[in-house]
């Protein structure tokens, strides 16, 4: 009753399950869920009619969130980190739609990406401060694990975070997380890019950037040319090297006036080292770890089946 009344109704035993990873409310009625040990996912039930409707109000209530036919999209964070999302009708043809990814109470280690080798490289990628970037495609673990990898960060160093959506939270003693805006009544969006540009003013040690989808791309290809080595991001790409074309389109889309060649060539002197996972029936797990050179040659360091080779330059 209690539930009902002041809770998420029927979806609070899997909101807060602990072996849930995300729970989906499809057309306002069909509820599925992800479980952390389990590839893909189940279908668990039905919803009464109008109880979405309720649960989404309860949800963004406390965060001042808008959503209504006029603005019928929000993405939002809930105080335990927990990410969520909500579509409505027009948009959402069949009914409303919802989807909670939840924040790991006990994040994933390095380990739980790969054997024993890969972690001992990848360790030693972020000790040799290598402008690091992930890819993956969605929910193949690229946020977890670049909090993995920012755990590997030297505790004397400041870290500052830019995303989206807050998500990662690092167990170093000095991090300064920043999170964009969206634009509402009165107030302004804060966009990454203008993030980026912010977080070179506040003395970074290491720059961690969510995930690269649009003009903050520019800015920091920049950041990562004048010196700020040992930044990690993620990129949604198909592969290491598609990460890279990727990274380059963005900018080029960005700052259609920039050369294609030019910005290939920033690229590859930007980034040093690219992290590709997959998703299949075992999980999240590392693909294949790609060291970019400056001249656009590439050497794959590991990957599924083979042992790991050693960096060949480190900190440039």
């Amino acid at each position: 009753m209690t539930r009902s009344v002041f809770g998420l109704g029927d979806l609070d035993r899997w909101v807060y399950a602990d072996d849930v990873d995300e729970v989906l409310v499809n057309a306002g009625r069909e509820v599925w869920i992800e479980r952390a040990d389990r590839p893909g996912v189940e279908y668990v039930g039905r919803l009464d009619a109008g109880v979405v409707d309720v649960v989404i109000e309860r949800v963004l209530a406390p965060l001042g969130r808008r959503l209504d036919r006029a603005s019928p999209i929000v993405d939002a964070r809930l105080p335990d980190g927990t990410r969520v999302c909500a579509v409505l009708p027009p948009v959402a043809a069949d009914g409303p739609c919802l989807a909670f990814r939840r924040f790991r109470r006990l994040p994933l280690d390095l380990d739980d990406f790969g054997e024993g080798h890969l972690v001992e490289l990848l360790r030693e990628v972020v000790a040799a401060r290598c402008n690091t970037l992930v890819s993956g495609a969605t929910s193949s673990g690229k946020t977890s694990l670049l909090n993995a990898l920012a755990g590997c960060i030297p505790v004397h160093e400041r870290i500052v975070t830019l995303e989206d959506t807050a998500e990662l939270h690092l167990s170093s003693p000095h991090v300064l997380r920043l999170e964009t805006r969206p634009a509402s009544e009165g107030a302004a969006a804060i966009e990454l890019s203008r993030l980026v540009r912010t977080a070179l003013r506040l003395r970074p040690d290491r720059l961690v950037i969510g995930e690269i989808r649009g003009d903050e791309s520019v800015d920091l290809l920049q950041a990562l040319n004048t010196g700020h080595d040992g930044s990690l991001s993620t990129v949604h790409a198909n592969g290491a090297l598609d990460a890279l074309h990727r990274l380059a389109s963005l900018v080029v889309r960005s700052s259609p006036g920039w050369p294609l060649d030019d910005v290939t060539a920033q690229v590859m002197r930007s980034i040093d080292i690219v992290v590709h996972l997959e998703r299949d029936e075992r999980g999240r797990r590392i693909r294949e770890v790609v060291e970019v050179g400056s001249a656009g040659e590439h050497r794959v360091l590991a990957d599924a089946l083979q042992r790991r080779l050693p960096l060949r330059r480190g900190r440039r």
